[in-house]
């Protein structure tokens, strides 16, 4: 019996993350959101002020007999800047942070590691800045921010960032894609 569990990334704009994850073998669900603030219930109007504290980020239910919490963090790090603090690309704020909630201590575990390793092999310019959070109350966005990029291949945004990020890991990772 395959066993469900939870990953939760902050990687940027949710409309660029979730067709990253969502093409991969083994995520059953991605579920755009809000976590890591200080306002209950926040809309996306609110947290796009910024002050709000909360992050952008995808909720992953994925088959771990499928694929591997590792394998879902070394997808999250190449597939964004996790250098450029409360950034990516044009969007700037905290809500745009690179942050990871682990839900458990083995995810934390993990993910110091890989932070550790890839700082080491100097991938990026300048050192991981990625927070490595414990889980909190994830507030699913608005119906519409839910597989926008899927709703929404034409839109400006999504062809210009979304688009060439799904593209990167499809390329990359070919043999986790769904068929």
């Amino acid at each position: 019996m395959s066993q469900e569990q939870i990953a939760v990334f902050a990687g940027g704009c949710f409309w660029c993350t979730e067709p990253v994850f969502s093409q991969l073998n083994g995520v059953k669900k991605v579920v755009s959101g809000y976590i890591g603030g200080h306002t209950t219930n926040p809309t996306y109007k609110q947290i796009c002020n910024g002050d709000t504290g909360h992050a952008e980020a995808i909720q992953i239910t994925y088959d771990e007999d499928l694929i591997s919490f590792e394998i879902l963090l070394e997808i999250f790090f190449v597939s964004h800047d996790p250098t450029t603090p409360n950034r990516q690309g044009n969007d700037i704020g905290t809500q745009y942070r690179s942050a990871v909630f682990c839900q458990n201590e083995a995810q934390r575990t993990v993910t110091v590691n890989m932070i550790k390793a890839l700082d080491q092999q100097h991938i990026w310019a300048n050192p991981i800045v990625t927070e490595v959070n414990a889980a909190e109350v994830f507030y699913p966005a608005e119906d519409y921010h839910q597989y926008y990029f899927d709703k929404n291949p034409n839109q400006p945004y999504c062809m210009a960032v979304a688009a060439p990020k799904a593209a990167k890991i499809r390329a990359k990772y070919a043999q986790l894609i769904k068929d």
